[in-house]
């Protein structure tokens, strides 16, 4: 019988979990849980002898990869997997794999939202701006940025797009128009949504420069991973552009220097907050113990993300 794990210091919700058991159970596998564990021992012990995981953002580093024995594919539930090592997952012939698009449009309507947030003020009361004829750029176009994309041009906007997956004709369908460089993206958004991965390349690469190339009055939103931004460029656009806004679900570092500091102009929500939809909770652990059931029975490994 396969042992399935889900490793979740923040839980699934409960009705989640339930389809979850009830995916496992059909395909005779056992599931086990683990949830709001507060001490890294209680997850080495837990994943001494399971053959597969489930986790959120759970960090699975190399020392939890080599206490996993008889592991043999992990899920991450959701479309991020920085949380993942990737690299000791492959040494130990590990199958590590994401849930794209399942927490999609909860994170599109959250940046959305977050714009509207801005544009009124915080509704603190004062007047603000409307969001149509504005340009939104759109940085990264994947399941989440091109339904950012969408909801934008319901609002009347116009979209701008970098991306380097994507082709001019590739997003002809969507009446989205596909910059060159992240320079004419920054310069041409009056709004720029972030949906861009954590790695060697972009990590820091959101700075003041590029930040300053931005219209007067510009916004950006993060909604992707805090590491993209560099702080200090931040903090410095902040005190030398008073027209310029950010907000964000994940707190930089320096998120106590400027909160309070640039009213109505910074916001972070207390803790991550795009995949956080009774929706999302359910599609990505149900998509997750679907893919882990046919990886077993199938051989199906259509999400891996490692090589």
């Amino acid at each position: 019988m396969k042992r399935v794990l889900i490793a979740t210091e923040k839980p699934f919700a409960s009705f989640a979990v339930e389809q979850i058991n009830e995916i496992l159970t059909k395909a005779s596998y056992e599931m086990r849980k683990l949830e709001k564990y507060t001490s890294k021992s209680e997850l080495l012990e837990a994943v001494k002898d399971v053959h597969a995981m489930i986790v959120r953002s759970d960090i699975i580093d190399r020392e939890v990869i080599d206490a996993a024995k008889e592991l043999q594919v992990l899920v991450r539930a959701g479309s991020g997997f920085d949380n993942l090592d990737l690299a000791a997952c492959t040494e130990r012939g590990i199958v590590a794999m994401n849930t794209p698009g399942q927490n999609s449009n909860a994170v599109a309507e959250l940046a959305i939202g977050m714009m509207i947030f801005m544009a009124r003020g915080n509704f603190k009361g004062g007047s603000g701006s409307e969001l149509k004829g504005k340009t939104i750029g759109v940085y990264g176009c994947g399941n989440i940025g091109r339904r950012v994309a969408r909801i934008a041009q319901g609002l009347g906007m116009k979209v701008v797009a970098l991306d380097p997956c994507i082709t001019k004709v590739s997003m002809e369908p969507y009446e989205v128009k596909v910059v060159q460089s992240v320079e004419e993206l920054f310069s041409m958004s009056d709004y720029l949504s972030l949906h861009i991965p954590n790695n060697e390349k972009t990590k820091k690469s959101v700075n003041f420069d590029l930040l300053n190339k931005m219209p007067k009055g510009a916004t950006v939103i993060n909604t992707a991973r805090k590491e993209v931004i560099d702080e200090d460029g931040l903090k410095k656009m902040l005190e030398t552009r008073q027209d310029f806004k950010y907000i964000s679900d994940i707190a930089p570092a320096c998120h106590e220097e400027l909160n309070g500091k640039f009213e109505y102009r910074y916001y972070s929500t207390p803790k991550k907050q795009g995949a956080e939809t009774s929706e999302a909770n359910v599609n990505a652990g149900v998509a997750a113990a679907e893919q882990i059931v046919d990886f077993f029975e199938n051989g199906d490994q259509t999400y891996r993300v490692n090589k």
